[in-house]
């Protein structure tokens, strides 16, 4: 059985494009990863920049709301928001929230900026090898 997990914050540009596109590095073919947003924006270039000094490339994500996503078939959503209010499926098999702060809204200089969407980067990837490292059984508990 494949596991659906679906990434899900405000405006799907940082935070879950980064989380989609780590889980889809480090997943195997039982999982299917998906990400949206509840008010999508666009793919934050830092983001892309963030992932790329991983030798992960998200160029080609864009953006999606929550009609753009397969949601009939999701068994896990985890929201990544942490200030906003996060979007909800009450239909999810089973709900995590990793509060993230939004390093879209960090100032300072490019480097700063990208600073922020680093550390948001490996703390994702922390929590993902947790999810990702749990039976399909327990995940779909």
């Amino acid at each position: 059985m494949t596991h659906v997990v679906l990434f899900l914050c405000v405006a799907n540009s940082a935070r879950s494009q980064m989380a989609e596109g780590l889980a889809r590095s480090l997943a195997d073919d039982r999982w299917e990863v998906y990400s949206a947003g509840s008010e999508p924006a666009t793919l934050n270039p830092l983001a892309v920049r963030a992932l790329a000094e991983r030798k992960i490339d998200i160029r080609g994500h864009f953006s999606k709301g929550l009609g753009e996503v397969p949601l009939d078939r999701v068994h896990t959503v985890v929201t990544l928001c942490e200030e906003e209010v996060c979007p909800r499926l009450p239909d999810a098999a089973r709900h995590l929230h990793w509060p993230m702060p939004d390093p879209a809204a960090a100032g300072g200089s490019e480097e700063q900026r990208l600073q922020s969407f680093r550390e948001v980067r490996d703390l994702i990837d922390e929590r993902l090898a947790g999810l990702l490292g749990t039976g399909l059984d327990e995940a779909t508990t």
